[in-house]
């Protein structure tokens, strides 16, 4: 028979090799995945095979849902009930790092369930029935409790003065001072962190008092909340 020329011979040689190389590459890595039969379940783990990062199909029962992990398995995101059922409504859950749940729909009518987002409060426009004080030393004026769900806030207060007096207005978050002092009529607009420990604060009631008092002999001092918000971290 005729002799082929010996490149083609070296490089039909050269791909065998590398499709051997191939195939020992594949068969060695660790099973990620598995799957069963009808009514079963994907699955999807890390390559040491120390936890699940995904999953879908089967849950408990006649339920189906879905699971979506950390690599060091804490629960990231998840779309199941777990009451066994085929026919209840599953919820959209987000979770964070350490496993709390921060985001869920809502599915009885459809839209947000949490968090809970605040909307700002219509306030009186005339600074003589806003909140107020004509001590000199700090008073609170307006207080409200709100549950922690992020590390940040921003508030923004509106300050008025009566004619000829001065004052200063303050943010205290759990009775410690939190925004420094503004001096009015300057509006007070402070951003910062709510919490020395937030993981062990989170959802826990925070107490955000405004604080007003006059540096003048006489007079008075007003302050009037107009915003305030949770923020992330940066």
């Amino acid at each position: 028979m005729p002799q082929l020329p010996e490149d083609i011979i070296d490089r039909l040689t050269q791909m065998e090799r590398r499709i051997q190389q191939l195939s020992t590459a594949v068969n060695g890595l660790p099973a990620l995945n598995k799957g069963s039969g009808a009514g079963g379940y994907i699955s999807v783990r890390t390559p040491d095979n120390s936890s699940e990062v995904f999953r879908v199909g089967k849950w408990t029962g006649d339920e189906f849902g879905l699971a979506i992990r950390r690599q060091t398995g804490k629960l990231a995101l998840s779309v199941y009930n777990g009451d066994g059922t085929s026919t209840s409504q599953q919820p959209l859950r987000v979770h964070d790092v350490n496993g709390r749940e921060i985001f869920s729909d809502d599915i009885d009518t459809g839209g947000l369930a949490r968090p809970w987002l605040p909307m700002a409060l219509p306030t009186d426009l005339d600074n003589a029935r806003w909140p107020r004080t004509t001590l000199t030393d700090w008073s609170t004026v307006a207080r409200s409790w709100n549950p922690l769900w992020q590390p940040r806030m921003r508030i923004f207060v509106a300050t008025a003065v009566s004619s000829g007096a001065t004052g200063e207005v303050r943010v205290l978050i759990n009775d410690a001072e939190w925004s420094g002092a503004v001096t009015a009529p300057t509006s007070l607009d402070h951003t910062g962190a709510v919490a020395a420990d937030f993981n062990t604060s989170f959802g826990s009631l925070l107490k955000v008092e405004i604080q007003a008092r006059v540096t003048s002999t006489s007079g008075t001092v007003y302050a009037q909340p107009r915003m305030m918000f949770g923020l992330q971290t940066s």
